[in-house]
């Protein structure tokens, strides 16, 4: 007897998180391991918004609210979008949920049919092609290429569009590759779209304070705003506030697409656990000084790790532009012999072997769509940053040309 339904056979569970656990596992059994599988910033919560939940929660504020998030949180995310993104939504416009990977979960269940195709750029987050399978639709993965800045082009955009495509995907700034799109690369995406009008454009911006080299963010809704009616603007508070365990994501859209996910939000899990709503609500309407500060650390560790990369045979990495990853090419490193005679036969071997050998944990760059590359979080502090790199750098040295 099978207690799994059927549509889970396609389904992997979290490749960062398995790289995690994996890290966990290890180090359990005593050998000290630096995990860069989960990408979370190591800062603390600002004090702020930490004791704004507690405050909510003394007030009494811990009973069920509206589905769709309290309307002082939409208002705030309201204003929030006017204010740095330029974009215009009202209340009936916006959603939250537990976190922007439910956003998307609603998103999906709300509007996929069965074999509806979702256009996932790769290297994709990769949750992504996961939750599209889960919910009976089919991922399509045109390549982004490292020589393309791991940007979608309009010429690969127009010929991965088809009759089925329901949604396109963009994760700009970009997980796992950093990559940012400028407002005339998006209005170039834009002019394809155009002339498909059934394609539902998803733009999730969760990196988008994680810009570097002075980079200015432009929301594609700002960018091409003809697409409003079919575009669905995802962001929260995990990134740019250290909030990734408080679990508040929000989203906005036309009206019936968010009228929808609401519906799939009322019957799964009701809402938004009130105190993080007000949580959410002082990181967006309370001090802004912590953004500019991770912001800095990010950038500084970006450079530590390009440089440190730079210094290893058989290994690179351009600079990210955007978020804090690193998607490290390792080409070179495939058919390399390790010190135990096997054979690294593709990326996934390549991370086994970083943790093995360099007790660092990485995730392959299989899970994202996109091979053989490897990435680490870099939102962590440069000490670990610095004694990572080293480690990689003595294990990639211990490897052997075979015979």
């Amino acid at each position: 007897m099978s207690y799994v339904a059927g549509r889970l056979a396609a389904v992997k569970p979290s490749a960062s998180m398995a790289a995690s656990m994996a890290a966990k596992a290890l180090r359990a059994t005593g050998v000290d391991v630096i995990d860069l599988g989960l990408g979370e910033p190591d800062f603390p919560t600002p004090p702020h918004i930490a004791e704004a939940a507690h405050a909510a929660a003394l007030r009494g504020e811990t009973l069920y609210t509206a589905s769709a998030g309290t309307p002082a949180l939409r208002a705030a995310v309201a204003e929030k979008f006017r204010r740095e993104n330029g974009l215009d939504y009202g209340p009936d416009d916006i959603v939250v949920a537990n976190g922007a990977k439910q956003i998307i979960f609603n998103a999906l269940m709300a509007t996929l049919n069965d074999g509806d195709e979702a256009i996932l750029p790769a290297p994709y987050f990769v949750s992504y092609p996961e939750m599209v399978k889960l919910l009976g639709g089919v991922p399509v993965t045109p390549i982004c290429s490292a020589e393309a800045g791991f940007r979608l082009t309009p010429e690969v955009l127009e010929a991965a569009i088809t009759p089925k495509t329901k949604w396109l995907f963009l994760n700009a700034p970009g997980n796992p590759s950093g990559a940012v799109y400028s407002a005339a690369e998006m209005q170039a995406l834009g002019a394809v779209l155009a002339k498909h009008p059934q394609v539902l454009i998803l733009s999730d911006e969760i990196y988008e304070h994680i810009l570097f080299d002075g980079r200015a963010f432009v929301s594609f809704g700002k960018a091409c705003p003809e697409l409003k009616g079919r575009t669905l603007i995802v962001n929260g508070v995990a990134k740019a506030y250290a909030m990734t365990g408080w679990r508040v994501g929000y989203a906005a859209g036309p009206a019936p697409l968010i009228k929808a996910m609401t519906t799939v939000q009322s019957q799964s899990c009701t809402s938004v656990a009130a105190p993080m709503q007000a949580a959410a609500l002082a990181a967006l309407t309370g001090p802004q000084d912590c953004i500019p500060v991770f912001k800095a650390a990010f950038e500084r560790r970006r450079d530590l790790v390009v440089a440190g990369v730079a210094k290893i045979p058989g290994l690179t990495l351009p600079p990210p532009e955007g978020a804090f990853y690193a998607y490290i090419g390792c080409a070179d490193l495939i058919g390399k012999r390790t010190p135990k005679g096997e054979v690294l036969a593709d990326d996934v071997a390549v991370s086994n072997y970083l943790l093995a050998e360099g007790h660092v944990s990485s995730v392959p760059g299989s899970a994202y769509g996109l091979s053989p590359f490897f990435r680490l979080s870099t939102a962590t502090a440069d000490t670990v940053l610095t004694e990572a790199i080293a480690r990689i750098a003595r294990a990639v040295a211990a490897l052997r040309d075979t015979e």
